[in-house]
């Protein structure tokens, strides 16, 4: 077993993500493109001042003012029926280095476990939460 300290673990940003919407990637059988809830952004006064004329995240007008990311993951032949994610909470590891897989560009990795049926289970809350709530 490789180590490491616990000083390299708290770098690691995972936070609760909500999943507000999932649609295949295009020319691809197991990925899946997510536009994920992680809470308000944190923004400066100067920030609000400039907010006129910010282009909207994903052009959704539902979304100003919060931290939206697209992550991609490899998940879609686990759920055939993948817009039943929509509104559920999953596990994020939110600073990992973004990648672009397939064409699209991916700014985090989803956390999950292996179901005892061997398809991947979702880590989420067992309580209230909102979105972008940290791990401790």
């Amino acid at each position: 077993m490789n180590y490491v300290t616990y000083d390299e673990f708290k770098k690691m940003d995972m936070r609760l993500g909500h999943i507000k919407f999932v649609e295949p990637v295009e020319g691809t059988d197991k990925l899946l493109r997510f536009e994920i809830d992680f809470g308000p952004l944190e923004t400066t006064a100067e920030d609000k001042e400039n907010i006129e004329g910010v282009e909207l995240p994903f052009g959704k007008e539902e979304y100003t003012g919060r931290d939206v990311r697209q992550i991609v993951s490899g998940i879609r032949e686990f759920w055939p029926e993948y817009k039943e994610l929509e509104g559920k909470y999953g596990l994020y590891v939110l600073n990992l280095e973004p990648r672009e897989i397939r064409g699209v560009m991916s700014h985090g990795m989803l956390m999950a476990v292996d179901g005892k049926d061997g398809n991947p289970v979702f880590l989420g809350p067992q309580g209230e939460v909102e979105a972008g709530a940290s791990v401790r």
